[in-house]
């Protein structure tokens, strides 16, 4: 047995401005704040002697680690991402930054809106960009019927509407 990946597929490069200044808000809070708070903390358990039974030494270590990754990952990503900041000229067609509401053979609407890899956290209206949904979404336009293949099986959606929303001030 070998411990061999391979490596992940590629994420899209491309990040709507509402996601890039959410990444930017989070390195600068990282770096600015977080670290400095872990670090003083790691430098007060230091000043207390023996630092391999030192809980939290240790610990502080470890945040410092963690931190430190998720900053050359922000650095990284930031400066490989688009940024797309204008809606394009068709409006009539599904591309990224569009909310889509689609509709089931039920009858049931569902709203979504595509966006770049690194901005789904918690949100469960966005999809990405890269995701197999948003692949058979794009360049179609309203009225148009959609195969979707989901783990479940395939099933068939109608896209009701196509928006691009300015972003909230």
């Amino acid at each position: 047995m070998t411990r061999y990946r391979p490596p992940s597929p590629p994420k899209s490069a491309y990040i709507t401005q509402e996601g890039a200044q959410a990444l930017l808000a989070e390195l600068k809070y990282l770096w600015k704040e977080k670290r400095p708070a872990v670090t003083e903390t790691v430098r007060e358990a230091a000043a207390q002697g023996d630092r391999s039974e030192n809980a939290e030494y240790i610990y502080g270590k470890k945040q410092l680690r963690e931190i430190d990754r998720r900053v050359r990952y922000l650095e990284k990503r930031l400066d490989v991402c688009t940024v797309v900041d204008r809606f394009p000229a068709d409006q009539s067609k599904v591309f990224f930054g569009a909310w889509v509401t689609l509709e089931d053979e039920d009858g049931t609407l569902k709203e979504y809106r595509i966006v770049g890899a690194d901005e789904l956290d918690h949100n469960p209206a966005y999809i990405s960009i890269d995701s197999p949904v948003a692949r058979a979404l794009l360049k179609k336009e309203e009225g148009d019927e959609v195969l979707i293949r989901l783990a479940a099986g395939e099933k068939c959606y109608v896209i009701d509407t196509i928006e691009y929303r300015a972003p909230a001030a």
